[in-house]
Parts: structure tokens; sequence; C-alpha cells
């Protein structure tokens, strides 16, 4: 059984689902917030890093409205959202009060994450507040999202944040058992799946595209998440959020729940991802002791051993890092602009600050973020 990897596991994102989080839409559920909270903090005693990422805004701005359907009109949406947020993020910051714990609300929409520079000012600062040992709350944007760029679904959402911090499993929540061989609402011998790969192609055929009336996402949805993270070697749990200690079962490796086991390391999900689905847009040339760095110890690109930049680029696009004679040894996405490295080239990482006024990163390619060609 993969499950045994849960045990191992150091970096979790866990989403939860309007039902579960509003009783089926009758308010906000304080006791199932009081309990899911009180096992992340559980988690982070035993070393795992949790990011939370919460639906329930719209559901709780209908709830605190009296509005007994979702609506259709995207300002009537934004406005339910906006309202709901305020008693979604103050009962979550009540409840890890509780346990010593800080959080912190994250508010995206797709346009941040398919914007380089965005999402890696995204990735940073999650990884900063993981540093720190607070809970980030993530959500959709609601009171700003247009058509064009929402995500349509938190499942999604919480997919592309396992790929942003490559956390080590993505833990869905919600008020079925997992996923079935065939829709249980209306088939009564419908069985429970308990594993599978999540690029299982046979899977397709026994998922809903039928969320319910609070949420945008049924079990395809949450399907098409567990795939999307599997690209940055995520695998996915789909669990019966109202079951008693249900995070920390899993944490155990109880088989409870359908895991979607990523088939990828997290090395080569990375390196396809940047070798097979990024546009090169400039180039570093390296020194012989920064080139033996890069491929011998793994390490991270610094200033000290740039010799000279080609090619017009900005912070989060992808470059070449190459040879004196032009050979090229690694690529990785940039944290500093090409005029901002020009300045820093030659330079020690402790003068960034000095020469331009601020410092993001140390390196210039972190090591996360970069391949060995």
């Amino acid at each position: 059984m993969q499950r045994q990897r849960l045990t191992h596991s150091r970096r979790w994102v866990i989403k939860i689902g309007s039902a579960l989080l509003t009783n089926d839409g009758l308010g906000l559920n304080h006791n199932g917030i009081a309990g899911w909270v009180a096992q992340m903090a559980a988690l982070q005693q035993r070393g795992i890093e949790v990011v939370l990422v919460s639906s329930g805004a719209v559901a709780e701005g209908m709830s605190r409205l009296g509005w007994k359907t979702r609506p259709h009109a995207l300002h009537e949406l934004q406005a339910a959202a906006a309202i709901g947020q305020m008693g979604l993020v103050q009962n979550y910051e009540t409840e890890f009060k509780k346990y010593g714990l800080h959080t912190a609300q994250i508010l995206l929409t797709h346009d941040d994450l398919a914007n380089r520079k965005r999402y890696l000012n995204a990735r940073s600062t999650l990884r900063t507040l993981l540093e720190l040992k607070v809970v980030p709350v993530v959500n959709e944007n609601d009171t700003v999202v247009i058509d064009e760029i929402k995500f349509g679904d938190n499942d999604t959402l919480a997919a592309l944040v396992a790929n942003l911090i490559e956390a080590d499993h993505l833990i869905i929540l919600t008020d079925q058992a997992g996923l079935y061989d065939k829709n249980p609402r209306e088939y009564p011998d419908a069985r429970l799946m308990y594993e599978a790969m999540a690029t299982d192609n046979s899977l397709d055929a026994m998922v809903s595209d039928k969320g319910g009336a609070l949420g945008r996402g049924g079990m395809l949805t949450k399907l098409r998440a567990a795939r999307l993270a599997a690209r940055s070697a995520t695998s996915t749990i789909i669990a019966p959020g109202r079951e008693a200690e249900i995070l920390t079962r899993l944490a155990n490796a109880e088989v409870v729940g359908t895991y979607l086991v990523a088939e990828q390391s997290q090395v080569t999900a990375r390196k396809q991802w940047l070798a097979g689905h990024l546009q090169l847009r400039g180039k570093l040339i390296v020194d012989a002791g920064a080139k033996r760095v890069l491929k011998d110890k793994g390490s991270s690109l610094l200033a000290v051993g740039v010799r000279g930049v080609e090619g017009k680029f900005q912070r989060g696009e992808v470059v070449s890092c190459v040879d004196e004679a032009g050979k090229e040894v690694a690529r990785g996405l940039v944290n500093y602009n090409s005029d901002e490295i020009l300045r820093l080239m030659g330079q020690s990482s402790d003068k960034i600050e000095s020469i331009l006024g601020y410092v993001d990163e140390e390196e210039l390619i972190h090591r996360d973020n970069m391949i060995i060609v």
C-alpha cells in the first residue's frame, strides 16, 4: 500500500468544501471547523506543514443574506463572498489561536498563478509563512474575480497551490466517502475505490461532474485536481470530512477515503515543467566555479558566479545558464530581472540590498526552481 508515504509526509495542502464548512448551507459549521483546526494543529506538532484551502465564503455570505440558492449574477456572487469571507476568516483565526498558531489570509485568482512574477511572489510568501509556522488560509478571490480568470472550483485552486509549494499530499475533504466506481447517489451497489493511480484513464467513467447546490466542484473536478497535483509529484486523498479525527487517521496511514497516487518523482515532475512548458527568455553566463557547484552540488545560482547577461527578462521568467564557451549548464526561474542582474553580477549576496535598495532572495535562481541539463 502506498499510504505509508503519509507517515513520512512533511507538507500538506488541505481543502475543505462548502457543504462541510456550512452545514449544507445552514451557516458556518463551528463545531466542524473547531475539530479540523484541532487536527491541523496536531499535524503541525508532528512536523507536517499545513496550507488550508477553504471554500465557504460564498455559502456563508448566502446564509447571512438568507439566500437559499446560489446566485448566477457575478456581482451577487462577489457580494456574498465579501460578506462571507469576514465570518470565515474570523472563525479560523479564533480557533487556531487556541493552539498558539497564527493564520494568514491568501486570496488568489488564476491570473496570479499564470503570471510568472506573481507566481513566484505567491510561492515566496507561502514558503515564508510556513517557515514562520503560520497556517495560510487560501481562497479564490471571489470579490474581484471575473469569468475569464476564475478557477471555477476550489479543488483546482488547491491543486495549483500544491504545485506552487510542492506539497507531498493534497487532502480533499468532502461530504462523500471518496471516489466510487460509479455514482453512489444513483447506484446503491457502487463500490469505494481505496487506491488508484491518479493518471488511470479508467477513472474517468466513474466520476460525476455534478456538484452540490453550494459548491462548484463534483467528483470530476476532484479527479482533475488530483491529476493536476500529480504533475509536481503530489498524491491526493479524497476523504470524508465528517468522520471523526479524519486528518489524524490519514496521517497514521489508515485506509479511509480514496488515495490517488502520483507516479512521478518530484524532481522529474519539476524537470518536465521547466524543460518542456516554458519559453527561455535570456541567458546568464556563469564562471567555472559556478558551473562546478551547479552540476556537482546542485546548489543555487548566486550573483558572484555570473559573468554576463543576454536578453531582456523579468523576475519569474525562465533563463538558461551557460558556461563561458556557450554550453548550457542549467535553466531556471530568475528572482531578479535582467537589468538588476547586470548590476549584481560578480557581487556577493550580502551586497544585494545596498546595490538595489532591496533584497528579495539571496539567490539569482534558487535550486528548487532550477534543472541541470
